[in-house]
């Protein structure tokens, strides 16, 4: 039993790694779902205890921030944001700075995936309009998502997940990252900046004009109204979970958008994946991890930040941060401190998401989103800036912490 729960841990976690299983068409949550499904039928786990090993905490409230997202983008609030930078951006390099901040403040709050999701085909149309390079600011959505979002909780998957499992409250959480993710921001502007001196190192002056914003506005501020109560929730220490799933049903009461569309909006895919895994770690730690490998584990010293956060960047970019957290999460359980550890954690898995092209979702998102608009961003281009912010903004954490 013990090795046929390792022989499906390693091949679902391959597939994830890769992406795909060629020549077949199954994707990361299909090999997640796969897994969790051979798990049960290979009686590794039973069906309770499947059903048990769900974090729907996390569940909620990733459904609830997505449904808020989708409101926010079908009401126009993000065409607006988009319309008043046009208007207020006299150089590259201030233009730079606004989409760094914009992605970034956003990612914090509202998931870095769905802000990428939104924000990459404002910002090609923003720059198109202006008559600029699109690669560096597109570069600066990817990054500058992954970076904010390590600020709080809600700011991308894998926190949310760590937020579940370490029970932090969300303004302590906010208080320890958010300095790594601000110091993070300014590095992620200076080295587009560096590596892009043409674009940014000019006298030129950037002419843009408004164009009308179709904006359903009862909707907007509604939206807007409902954001910023859920937050100011957050921070006072209601169970994010609740809040957001209150704050999403509350904005499906309209009579101005059918509910089909939000729905549409919401990435169902990563909600099967991050169920199948969870069964597939729980089915693990149940028939492999025994005292005896615990021991030998905690002998690593995981409690020290430099050695946690280099096998936390490591792992995730081998099989993605979410996948890197949920094996972690047996071994954080051995540490004295295990809420520092779970900081650690936060912080390396999504900083490490800057390393390459491949290391996070929201860079693949900004990637093909470019594409559709015949926009190429290579390997080497992302890895020249992403290597290096990357290690930097990790050892800001690792001293920080």
């Amino acid at each position: 039993m013990k090795w046929i729960a390792v022989a499906i841990f390693a091949l679902t976690y391959v597939i994830i790694g890769i992406g795909r299983l060629p020549p077949l068409r199954i994707d990361r949550a299909g090999a997640a779902l796969l897994g969790a499904a051979l798990m049960v039928a290979c009686g590794v786990l039973t069906l309770p205890e499947a059903y048990r090993a769900i974090d729907f905490d996390t569940i909620t409230l990733l459904l609830g921030m997505m449904i808020v997202v989708a409101n926010l983008r079908l009401s126009g609030f993000f065409g607006v944001v988009n319309n008043w930078g046009v208007t207020r951006a006299r150089h590259p390099l201030i233009l730079l700075v606004a989409v760094t901040l914009v992605s970034g403040i956003f990612s914090a709050f509202l998931v870095n995936d769905t802000i990428c999701i939104v924000l990459t085909p404002l910002v090609f149309e923003l720059v198109t309009r202006l008559r600029r390079n699109p690669i560096p600011y597109l570069l600066a959505v990817a990054m500058a998502s992954n970076v904010g979002s390590t600020a709080t909780i809600t700011g991308n998957p894998q926190n949310i997940i760590i937020g579940s499992l370490s029970h932090i409250p969300y303004g302590r959480f906010a208080a320890a990252l958010s300095p790594i993710a601000a110091i993070g921001l300014a590095l992620t502007a200076a080295l587009l900046a560096f590596f892009f001196p043409n674009e940014f190192w000019t006298r030129a002056r950037l002419e843009g004009e408004s164009f009308e914003v179709s904006a359903n506005w009862p909707l907007l501020w509604k939206a807007v109204l409902l954001t910023a109560a859920m937050v100011v929730a957050f921070f006072l220490g209601q169970p994010a979970a609740k809040v957001a799933i209150l704050a999403g049903a509350l904005l499906l009461l309209t009579r101005r958008l059918k509910p089909a569309k939000v729905y549409r909006e919401i990435d169902w895919s990563l909600l099967v994946m991050f169920s199948g895994l969870f069964i597939v770690v729980a089915a693990l730690e149940k028939s492999v991890l025994d005292p005896q490998i615990l021991a030998q584990v905690k002998a690593l010293h995981l409690e020290k930040t430099a050695l946690l956060s280099f096998v936390t960047a490591a792992l995730s970019n081998l099989v993605s941060n979410v996948p890197a957290v949920l094996v972690l999460k047996p071994f954080i359980a051995q540490l004295a401190d295990q809420q520092r550890a779970w900081l650690v954690v936060a912080m390396a898995s999504t900083l490490a998401g800057n390393f390459t092209i491949l290391g996070s979702i929201a860079n693949l998102i900004v990637v093909q989103r470019a594409r559709a608009h015949h926009i190429e961003i290579s390997f080497w281009t992302y890895f020249k800036v992403g290597a290096p912010l990357t290690i930097l903004t990790i050892l800001v954490g690792v001293l920080w912490l």
